[in-house]
């Protein structure tokens, strides 16, 4: 187990909150070159994520399965019918939604896809973003601060998935715990 601490990690001031999570799901497609991956910067008025560059993804539905969240989500999000995709790990983050709604995401890489990808979708503009960008390499694209703890094992050559907690307070993460 992997601990580290990024300030207090209190849900709220009462005790513990009921862990009922949304469950989401998150793609990291990648370009056929290998060294890109396909991310939104979120763009639209009102969006938790405005001005941040994420993966595609979103809601689980009831009658679904992750792997079929991560088909339709990718279908509705970029117009591509996934090949190929591994789990690459899970995250439950506590407090990270607007009104401190828990979620629980599973993250794919998506390592084959048929289609298209058009230039934006309803969020905003989709980018083929080098991975060596999105680990600190040059530049980094704006993104929520907490995925510079996972996206590493998310690229990385380690075929064991990671299981994680990052939680947060007032939109800012408070620690990161993880085992592989």
């Amino acid at each position: 187990r992997h601990r580290r601490e990024l300030g207090p990690a209190r849900l709220d001031g009462a005790g513990l909150v009921p862990y009922t999570p949304i469950v989401g799901i998150i793609g990291y497609v990648l370009h056929p070159d290998g060294e890109r991956v396909l991310l939104v910067h979120r763009s639209r008025d009102g969006d938790q994520h405005q001005g941040k560059y994420n993966g595609l993804g979103g809601k689980l539905e009831a009658d679904e399965d992750v792997v079929a969240c991560l088909h339709r989500e990718l279908m509705e999000e970029a117009g591509i019918t996934v090949t190929a995709q591994r789990l690459r790990g899970t995250i439950s983050w506590p407090g990270f939604g607007l009104g401190g709604e828990h979620w629980l995401g599973f993250l794919f890489v998506v390592d084959g896809f048929d289609g298209e990808v058009p230039p934006r979708n309803d969020d905003g503009p989709l980018e083929w973003v080098p991975i060596e960008r999105l680990l600190g390499v040059g530049d980094p694209p704006p993104m929520w601060e907490g995925d510079r703890h996972f996206l590493p094992m998310v690229f990385d050559d380690d075929p064991r998935p990671f299981y994680g907690v990052l939680p947060y307070r007032d939109g800012q993460a408070t620690s990161w715990v993880f085992h592989r």
